[in-house]
Order: C-alpha cells, then sequence, then structure tokens
C-alpha cells in the first residue's frame, strides 16, 4: 500500500521547508498515542480492578504478559515502517488503537458473554485472558507503532538540526504526557470511564489517522526535497548524507552503544512505568490523596520541558555517552526519592530527578538511532530499540506489584532499581575508558 506524496497537496509546492510542520503533526501523532502509554492505561486501573474481579497483582500480570507480547511484535512493526512508510502506518495504528479502546470500554460485558457463552467456569481466568490480549493491542498499536512511526518520520526529515528538532518535540511531549494523568482524571469525572475511552476513540481512529492521511510525510526525499531544508546543490556537495547510506539491524544490535543507549531508555520505560501504573497505590502508601498523587506529573512536566530542550540542543554538539550517564544517575535520584514519597524532601528528590531523566528520554529516542547508525534502515533498527523499550515497560509494572505483595511496600523495589541504572552507567565509563567509537564504522 503506498499513497503518492503530492496527495492531497505536495510539499515541495509550500513556501516553507515541509519537515518544520512535520513537528507539529509528528507531536500530534506521539500525544495521540497516551490512551497507549501506561499514564493513559494507570488511571484506569481501579476501574478495571473493580468491574473484572482481578487483584491489583493480577491486572499487572495481565498488562506485563501484554505488554511482552507487543514488545515481541515490534521488531515486525519497524521493518512494517521501512516497507510501508511512516503515513500508512500510523494510518493504521490510529485505527487499531480506537479498535483497542472500544473494545476495552466494554470489557466486563465481553468477559461475561464469554464466560455465559461458552460455559467457561472461571471468571477470573477468563478476565485475565481478555484483558492480556486487550493490553497487547493497546500497547502494540498506541505507545508501539503510532509513537515509532511519528517519531521516525520526524527524524528523517532532519540531521544537522535532529538535536534541535528533538528538543522541540522533548517540550510538547513531556509536558503532554506529564499532564496527560490530570487531563484523564477529568475526562473520567466527567463522562465516567467508558465514555472516556469511547471518546478517545473517536479522537484517535478518526481524528489521527485522517491527520496521518493528510499531512504525514515519510522522508524528504520522496517529496523531492533535501533534509534540513537544503537546497540540492548543496545536497550534492555532500553536506547531507544521502538515504541510501546506513548500517542494517543486524550491524546495529552488534554494537555496545547501541545497548549503551537502548538500556538507559529501558531503565526509564521500566521504572517510571512501574510507577505511573501504581502513582495512586504509591502515594497513598506515603500518605498522599489520589489527587496528590497523580498532582505530582505535573512538576515533573515543568522540569522535564525546558531539560528535553537543552539535551536536544546539546546532542548535536557533543557525544551520547556524556548525556547517557547523566540520565542514568538522575535515574537514581529518582528512584530514591519515589521509594520515600510521603517525606517532603525524598518527593521534591523524585520531582528533581524523575523530570531531569524524563528530560533525556525524548531526545535520546530521536536522536541516537540516525546519529549513529543512519536512515536507510531506521525503522527496523528503531524496532528493535522500541521492542527493548516495550519489554522493559512491561515488566516495571509487574515488579512493583511484587514489591508491594511480599515486602509489604515499593521502597525495597524502587532501591533495587537503582542496580539496573547503574548498567547503562557502567557501560558509558567502559565505552570511554576503552577508547570504542561511539560512531562505528560504516
Amino acid at each position: 500500500m503506498h499513497l503518492h506524496p503530492d496527495r492531497p497537496f505536495a510539499p515541495r509546492k509550500l513556501p516553507f521547508f515541509y519537515g518544520w510542520w512535520l513537528i507539529g503533526v509528528g507531536t500530534l501523532g506521539m500525544l495521540s498515542s497516551i490512551p497507549g502509554q501506561t499514564m493513559g492505561v494507570s488511571v484506569f486501573t481501579d476501574h478495571l480492578i473493580e468491574v473484572t474481579g482481578l487483584s491489583r497483582l493480577g491486572l499487572s500480570n495481565a498488562y506485563l504478559i501484554g505488554t511482552l507480547a507487543s514488545g515481541f511484535l515490534l521488531p515486525v512493526g519497524g521493518v512494517l515502517l521501512d516497507r510501508l512508510g511512516a503515513r500508512v502506518l500510523a494510518m493504521l495504528a490510529s485505527l487499531g488503537l480506537a479498535a483497542t479502546l472500544l473494545f476495552l470500554s466494554r470489557i466486563d460485558h465481553v468477559i461475561l458473554w464469554l464466560t455465559g457463552t461458552f460455559g467457561l467456569a472461571t471468571t477470573g481466568l477468563t478476565a485475565a485472558a481478555v484483558l492480556t490480549l486487550a493490553f497487547a493491542c493497546l500497547r502494540f498499536s498506541g505507545q508501539g507503532l503510532l509513537t515509532m512511526s511519528s517519531r521516525t518520520m520526524v527524524t528523517k526529515w532532519f540531521e544537522r538540526r535532529r538535536g534541535f528538532v528533538s528538543g522541540i518535540l522533548g517540550v510538547f511531549i513531556s509536558f503532554g504526557f506529564s499532564l496527560a494523568p490530570v487531563v484523564l482524571l477529568a475526562w473520567i469525572a466527567y463522562a465516567g470511564w467508558r465514555g472516556a475511552w469511547v471518546g478517545m476513540a473517536g479522537t484517535v481512529g478518526i481524528g489521527m489517522a485522517a491527520v496521518a492521511y493528510l499531512f504525514y510525510r515519510d522522508n524528504p526525499e520522496e517529496c523531492g526535497l533535501r533534509m534540513d531544508g537544503a537546497p540540492v546543490p548543496e545536497f550534492a556537495a555532500g553536506a547531507i548524507g544521502p538515504i541510501e547510506h546506513g548500517m542494517t539491524r543486524a550491524q546495529a544490535v552488534r554494537t555496545p552503544v547501541f545497548w549503551m543507549v537502548t538500556l538507559a531508555l529501558c531503565v526509564q520505560s521500566m521504572v517510571f512505568t512501574g510507577v505511573t501504573f501504581h502513582i495512586v497505590d504509591i502515594g497513598a502508601q506515603g500518605g498522599l490523596a489520589r489527587e496528590a498523587a497523580v498532582a505530582l506529573f505535573i512538576p515533573i512536566a515543568f522540569i522535564a520541558t525546558p531539560m528535553g530542550f537543552i539535551v536536544g540542543a546539546a546532542a548535536d554538539r557533543v557525544p551520547l555517552r556524556p548525556l547517557v550517564a547523566a540520565m542514568a544517575l538522575f535515574q537514581m535520584l529518582g528512584f530514591i526519592g519515589i521509594a520515600y514519597v510521603g517525606e517532603f524532601w525524598l518527593r521534591i528528590l523524585a520531582i528533581v530527578g524523575w523530570g531531569l531523566s524524563q528530560g533525556f528520554f525524548g531526545p535520546l529516542t530521536s536522536v541516537a538511532i540516525p546519529k549513529l547508525f543512519g536512515r536507510k534502515h531506521l525503522g527496523a533498527i528503531a524496532g528493535v530499540q522500541m521492542s527493548c523499550l516495550v519489554i522493559g515497560s512491561a515488566l516495571g509494572p509487574a515488579l512493583l506489584a511484587a514489591s508491594k505483595r511480599y515486602t509489604d511496600g515499593y521502597e525495597f523495589g524502587m532501591l533495587a532499581c537503582c542496580l539496573f541504572a547503574a548498567v547503562p552507567l557502567g557501560l558509558a565509563a567502559l565505552l570511554r575508558t576503552t577508547g570504542v567509537p561511539e560512531r562505528p564504522p560504516q
């Protein structure tokens, strides 16, 4: 399936470089993935527990298995991104996400129908199986395909300004993601949890699919343009590398720098997904009301937003190793603060550590792969990295739920997560001391 880049309009005929417009629509695409992200699911967890009868650990396990299934499928999604392009894949992902949200809005009716129709004796097992399938579809279409296609599309349009552009993306993404739980809680209060999911399905299914069709374009070359808006003579002179250059997926995953970056992002995805998923219960353990716990995302957003812009601008000028090391250190501070979120000063530490480390997340996911490995197989390589992030995000909620169950609190689990952050920190130090080049020879 291929959509002609000049329909319904030709980007090359516009009086401005189309890549700047794609920053806006790509941001909208990533924000539209919120229903499939953990912060979009976390505000619905108590409602799901109530209507399905599952325990918190049971719900976390369904989320774990569903997210793992999604993660293992994402390398295939990366290959599809290279073949179909971001425009088609974003449309399909939006429609798939909308269908899943409608399914979730009637999840208890589906469970009762299955139990009655097929005479299933154990409602709990049916609920767990149905939720696992729903979570797999939700994570694959939302957190996976829609996010990956939107982010990858934008990075293909820039090279010299890629870090700067990722910083702009980070400003809106960090702020939007951090505010999402507050907005969704208000939506639920207004329309109910079913109505909120139905409303999001309409927004994502019709709205975002239409945006992708009208405005998404896979790369500048197919539109007769060049990266960064460079004129043809400058491009031909070698200022910007042609799209045919780039390492394959197999070559990229054999480099230590790929895993240095990917593991740092995985730790962020795993731990803060777990925290977001259980934020209400973590807050309650620290003596915070539901609204106060969810409101922690607001100051985090105010820290992550400018930090993302700073890191994005720095990524154009400095090596990735010190950025990864700084991110890992801020992660550790955040983990320690969240472990004791009931204490005022440690709550401040949690907000600062989480906000600063989250500021690194967006720029590194946008900049690292095209900067290190080129654009030719960008989708396939990004698919592997996104797979790792999704698998990591699957482990986070289950890990913290197990900590709560077996240690009667989240402190042990959060402090243990500091060991995970030490791995990319150690890799960053090792790569520097051994003199391994950051950009492997192509």
